[in-house]
């Protein structure tokens, strides 16, 4: 069932995202600034790894250096079946370029047309010296020139926009050399093109396998991006980028190739400088793009191998799925630590998810970061991940006398204060006591203590994304693939293990929590309720706030306000090597809308309520929890009942982004269906292969299956 679950997912998505291309009537600008650039200013790939750039030439004498530097021409890769193009005129260029520097010409040998619109779908490009002329009844015939020759590439457009190498033949019957000087009509029109202007091409999605340089993307008030040219009066500093070794380069340049061909709706972005050097990358496949329409309330930015200084650059957007497991939503390579640098990767990863910001934003300390931030997501909440300032504290201060009892009490002020007042004091006795009043990372520290401080961000909903108790750490969703040498060629090598074990592990939580019941551990009627709702691994957190209930006493009344009732509860908890201690708890209760507010604060903390304000519910005779403390995110069933954008009826249906979005949403609830059963799996196949049929993606099961 889970091998089923995983491939017809792929399967699904394949078909649906192959319908979108089609839908769009026009491409979505990433607006992007794009010029085939080469990588660390020396050529980074094997020979044969990159197309080559016909650059701009005044003459056609130096037509073979078009490109500005000698270092930047390339010979193009060979013609293989399953390279994309945007366009016909674009498969042509690339096939001649490569027959310019093989030494032959091409033309247009065959074109296919559909019969009602005139549009070409399908073009056989051959060597010049293919088939035969026509026998000519001229007194003094021309010679023959042709050789028969079997050179050739067939295309095919696959949908709307793109066209795709479907046949290759490479061998010659005749002799074939760069280094015979002969002039084809074909190259030509390289030549013409070339001498017209230096204007960069359309702006446009990025689905030929190229490496573009991207301009300074600046972020539009609508949440998309237009691009601002750099300013030439300030110099790039060419010591920030990325600092590959041998072999990355190609295997980041394969990956993405791999990438593109097999993965639907993947998404690729790369910086680089004026002189060719990579600065920064980023990319997100299908899966990672559609999770981020379930789960954007809230995600982490994982800067660890930048605070750890790893030799990888890594940065990871991480959300929270419906189990409570790290989903990826994106990743990339980051040249530098600057402002700069955060802010293109963070306005490439919004241009990704099509300008959609959410709510809240988890990130280390640095102050890089929170400026970046700040400049991308303004109106988004960004706080300090806690797990990451409490796992630095040994490297900070573990050199300090009395280290100990020092970090005794920071525990105490952070884990335990209820109140911003208890926090004050907590925190001014530990500086006080010890003498901390001039160290710096204090300082720091309390400076953004309303970023990082479990009291002052008790508010903000964060659906288990940080630790609230003292022993609980936060782990970088790449543990244990990545470590300090980590190159970029041995990460791209795991990378795909890591993201299939954790696909795995979803789908093995979706199945035992459809298939399994759940064992109940009490009489609570909430325990009940709830077992029928959420998924397995969320129940069973629940589960130990139900049986938590019991350790709670003497709840009473302690103030009435009109409907709303303060109570306090008291709790023994556990403390350092087993001992107790009754802890006071105030719970304020609406009685009218049955509102419910405990400040401890676990329900914006993890997503579910605690054991106070369950308790309290019980004392008001409440049997079951009202639905607004049901996270639907949390439901096993939520991909299916994921609610849909409703698709306004005074929009422009001109529109690319409304329409896509629409779209998608509709698509990916037939694909979580579809992957739950064979028999789903045949019908939802059978209705998306009809579309495929209607929008002549016939050959989307030959490639792909």
């Amino acid at each position: 069932m889970l091998i089923l679950s995983f491939f017809s997912t792929f399967h699904f998505f394949y078909l649906a995202f192959s319908l979108f291309e089609t839908f769009m009537s026009s491409s979505v600008s990433l607006l992007l600034q794009m010029e085939v650039v080469c990588l660390n200013s020396e050529p980074a790939f094997n020979e044969g790894d990159e197309y080559e750039h016909e650059g701009d030439s005044a003459t056609g004498e130096n037509a073979d250096e078009l490109c500005a530097a000698p270092h930047l021409k390339r010979e193009p890769p060979p013609p293989t079946v399953g390279l994309e193009f945007d366009s016909f005129d674009e498969a042509y260029d690339f096939y001649n370029g490569y027959a310019k520097d093989q030494g032959f010409g091409i033309r247009v040998s065959n074109s296919w047309f559909r019969s009602k619109r005139k549009e070409r779908y399908r073009a056989k490009l051959s060597c010049s010296s293919a088939g035969f002329k026509k026998k000519s009844e001229a007194n003094n015939p021309r010679p023959e020139t042709r050789t028969g020759c079997p050179a050739m590439i067939v295309i095919k457009l696959v949908d709307s926009k793109r066209w795709r190498i479907v046949e290759v033949e490479l061998q010659h019957n005749h002799l074939v050399s760069p280094e015979i000087k002969r002039f084809y009509k074909s190259h030509k029109k390289m030549i013409l093109a070339a001498q017209k202007s230096q204007q960069a091409e359309p702006v446009k999605e990025i689905h030929t396998i190229k490496l573009y340089r991207t301009s300074v993307i600046n972020a539009a008030p609508n949440g998309y991006s237009k691009v601002k040219e750099r300013d030439v009066r300030h110099p790039t500093d060419h010591s920030k980028h990325l600092e590959l070794k041998e072999g990355d380069a190609h295997a980041v340049y394969n990956y993405f190739c791999r990438m593109k061909l097999t993965n639907p709706n993947f998404f690729y972005l790369m910086d680089l400088d004026d002189e060719g050097r990579l600065k920064n990358i980023f990319w997100a496949d299908a899966r990672s793009r559609s999770a981020y329409i379930y789960f954007s309330d809230a995600i982490a930015i994982d800067t660890t191998c930048l605070t750890n200084k790893y030799e990888l650059p890594l940065v990871s957007f991480v959300g929270v799925n419906h189990h409570g497991q790290s989903v990826l939503l994106g990743c990339g390579f980051l040249g530098h630590e600057s402002v700069e640098y955060f802010v293109w990767m963070f306005r490439s990863w919004l241009t990704c998810m099509l300008g959609r910001h959410p709510r809240v934003i988890l990130t280390d300390q640095s102050k890089s970061l929170q400026m970046a931030i700040s400049e991308v997501f303004p109106g988004t909440r960004h706080c300090y991940c806690l797990s990451y300032i409490m796992q630095r504290v040994p490297e900070k201060l573990g050199g300090l006398r009395g280290y100990e009892a020092i970090r005794k009490q920071l525990n105490q002020a952070v884990y335990n204060s209820m109140k911003i007042a208890e926090f004050e004091t907590a925190w001014g006795s530990m500086v006080g006591q010890h003498g901390l009043g001039e160290n710096k990372w204090l300082q720091s520290l309390h400076e953004d203590r309303q970023r990082w401080v479990p009291v002052y961000i008790k508010d903000t909903s964060f659906v288990g994304m940080i630790p609230v108790k003292e022993n609980e750490v936060s782990k970088p969703l790449f543990d244990g693939y990545v470590h300090k040498h980590t190159s970029f060629k041995e990460f791209l090598d795991k990378y795909d293990l890591a993201l299939q074990r954790k696909l795995m592990k979803e789908a093995t939580g979706d199945t035992e929590s459809r298939n399994c019941s759940f064992e109940l551990r009490t009489k609570c009627n909430f325990e009940l309720q709830l077992s029928k709702v959420y998924t397995k691994q969320i129940f069973e957190k629940f589960q130990i706030e139900v049986e938590g209930m019991y350790s709670c006493f003497n709840t009473r009344q302690v103030n009435i306000n009109g409907p709303i009732i303060t109570y306090a509860v008291k709790e023994r908890v556990e403390v350092e090597e087993s001992e107790k201690e009754v802890r006071q708890y105030e719970v304020l209760y609406e009685t009218t809308n049955m509102e419910i507010r405990c400040i401890c604060s676990l329900f914006n903390f993890r997503g579910y309520l605690c054991r106070h304000a369950l308790n309290v519910f019980n004392y008001n005779g409440v049997e079951e929890i009202p639905s607004q403390y049901i996270l639907p995110r949390w439901s096993k069933d939520y991909k299916r009942r994921f609610p849909l954008d409703p698709f306004p009826n005074d929009v422009d249906l001109n529109d690319y982004v409304l329409r896509y979005n629409h779209l998608l949403s509709r698509a990916i609830q037939v694909i979580e269906e579809g992957a739950q059963s064979r028999e789903c799996w045949k019908a939802s196949l059978q209705g998306l292969e009809e579309l495929c049929r209607k929008f002549a993606l016939e050959n989307v099961d030959e490639v792909y299956l």
